[in-house]
């Protein structure tokens, strides 16, 4: 928050910060209302949202009837194309009025192969550690002097993961 004096004071949100840079380059892509894009999930669905990314709005020269492209890999195609209706009733929703008319989907992005290579799947999951008893106990016996029970125990999970880490 600016003083009077125009010094800040205290911490400003990540988002706050951020904001005018997401709202140029997403204007800059068609994106009139960046929330269709940050907030892609919550709007399309997780589901959808897994296997479709927005790419691209395109207003035609009246200024009505835009076109969303949506970006999707090839087998997911014919599912997205049977929910382009209501998909689009969703994002109308997010603009407040019935700014988009049309959705296209493309299996490469709109304006070069490079964006094209989104993976659409999530991290796999790292591999747990295998369990030493050696490690094991070493953990326990460092946690000790925890008295709460919760405490302990993420004590114990921190000193597993140094331990293993160090072993590695």
């Amino acid at each position: 928050m600016a003083t009077r004096q125009g010094k800040f004071r205290g911490f400003k949100r990540t988002s706050q910060l951020l904001e005018g840079q997401i709202r140029q380059v997403g204007e800059s892509r068609g994106f009139a209302v960046s929330r269709l894009l940050t907030h892609w999930p919550e709007i399309a669905g997780e589901t959808t949202a897994a296997i479709a990314r927005p790419v691209d709005v395109k207003y035609n020269r009246q200024g009505f009837g835009a076109t969303l492209t949506l970006l999707t890999t090839g087998a997911n195609a014919p599912m997205l194309e049977m929910q382009k209706e209501q998909l689009r009733e969703k994002v109308n929703a997010v603009y407040g009025y019935n700014a988009i008319a049309r959705i296209r989907i493309t299996q490469t992005a709109a304006t070069g192969f490079a964006e094209g290579q989104v993976a659409f799947a999530h991290r796999p999951k790292p591999a747990q550690p295998a369990h030493d008893p050696v490690i094991d106990g070493a953990a326990r016996d460092a946690a000790q002097g925890a008295q709460d029970e919760s405490l302990r125990a993420a004590l114990e999970r921190l000193g597993k993961n140094v331990l293993s880490k160090a072993k590695r």
